[in-house]
């Protein structure tokens, strides 16, 4: 069987599926795992899927691949765009895209896995692919662990992993040490009190309170932070109110932070906090506002020996110039749970999902941030080839590396 992997992708990409609802991606993947001739279990973490090859004595290389979508809008234009919608979490009807790349993921890893079988002759130790849902939420990798994902499978030596971004196709970005930063996610609650929008002086009015909080948020960065560190506050969503003649009793905030490491976390934590009561005390606040941290994610951090020697397989494998170093990108992962929770190396890295021509083009012109969109854009399209070819051969060439 050969796994035809250009109807796969833009199958997954016209059906994505929110986090922990990933039902039919998790079903299309174990059809395909049982087509390979695999065994594997389902229902790990929820939705997640793991598999093994067994192929004699030698290391255990850990492969994995997120599956979810997110609540974005899709404005690609392309023939398979989605058009699918999903119930979120707090049972709001929204869109769902692939704007991340996940259906790339898992695309790339299912095409790996049909190499390795097919290759067995030519390596021997053990592959362990997982399928794991909700890194969009910073949750699946606990979930899977949780529901004992590294007690049933084979302890691994070395995970590894990809993502896709927006570097011209057939790149690959890969670096020692940090390469993606530690984040949190933070829920903030406001209170008030409501009253009719004719008497304001009546009132202590949560949605001032929270336009002076987020305002404020914003120097945390801009005037408390050593323009040398990295840090990011976002506020990525606000509510409160029904109507527009009623105060409401509350406001939300919901935030997301960013940082390099665990001393620069504690710093912006506090400065968060700090703000957060200070405002609602300037507002008058007969409560003390809410905080609660939703979910917390490590920086990813690359094994530094691992890390360089498959850099060297990569530029064998597929040319010098390939391999990149993109710098630490300031988005988070939940992949290092599982090398973090079986005291091994993690290897992550980035392939490129660009038109080379049109980064080229963008680049000259300066117009980077404009023309080429990234990661969660409503405009997110990797084109298909040669992105879905690089992402199976970087797979098969990092485990192969680390495979006997």
């Amino acid at each position: 069987m050969t796994i035809d992997l250009e109807a796969l992708y833009t199958d997954l990409h016209r059906h994505p599926e929110l986090s922990f609802q990933e039902t039919r991606t998790a079903g299309i993947v174990t059809q395909k795992l049982a087509e390979l001739g695999l065994e594997f279990e389902e229902g790990l973490g929820k939705t997640g899927v793991a598999t093994v090859i067994a192929n004699g004595d030698g290391p255990v290389v850990w492969l994995r691949a997120d599956m979810d979508g997110l609540p974005v809008e899709e404005r690609t234009g392309l023939a398979y765009a989605s058009k699918a919608r999903g119930v979120d979490p707090s049972g709001q009807d929204v869109p769902v895209m692939h704007a991340c790349g996940h259906d790339m993921h898992v695309t790339a890893l299912l095409g790996a896995l049909e190499r390795l079988v097919g290759s067995r002759d030519e390596w021997s130790g053990t592959v362990v692919a997982v399928f794991q849902p909700a890194e969009e939420y910073g949750a699946g990798a606990h979930a899977m662990i949780a529901d004992g994902v590294l007690e049933r499978f084979p302890k691994p030596d070395i995970v590894l992993g990809q993502h896709l971004t927006p570097l011209p196709a057939g790149t690959i970005g890969v670096r020692s040490g940090t390469q993606m930063a530690a984040s949190d996610g933070i829920t903030v609650t406001l209170f008030g009190r409501g009253g009719h929008g004719s008497r304001p002086h009546s009132t202590i009015d949560p949605v001032v309170m929270a336009a002076a909080t987020v305002m404020r948020l914003q120097t945390i960065v801009s005037r408390e932070t050593d323009p040398r560190d990295v840090a990011v506050v976002t506020v990525g969503s606000i509510h409160a109110g029904l109507k527009n003649n009623i105060i409401p009793a509350e406001a939300k905030l919901e935030l997301s932070l960013r940082y390099p490491d665990d001393a620069a976390r504690a710093r912006v934590l506090e400065k968060v906090e700090r703000i957060v009561r200070a405002e609602a005390a300037a507002s008058g606040a007969e409560q003390h506002p809410e905080i609660v941290v939703d979910h917390s994610l490590p920086p990813t951090i690359n094994d530094v020996e691992a890390t360089a020697r498959l850099s060297q397989a990569f530029d064998a494998a597929f040319g010098d110039g390939t391999v990149v170093d993109p710098g630490m990108f300031t988005g988070s992962e939940d992949v290092s749970w599982f090398a973090r929770e079986a005291g091994v190396p993690l290897v992550y890295w980035f392939w490129g999902g660009v038109d080379p021509e049109a980064f080229a083009a963008a680049l000259a012109g300066g117009t980077l941030e404009r023309d080429i969109p990234t990661n969660h854009s409503p405009f997110f399209a990797p084109v298909l080839h040669p992105t879905i070819e690089r992402g199976v051969d970087a797979l098969v060439v990092a485990a192969r590396e680390f495979l006997g």
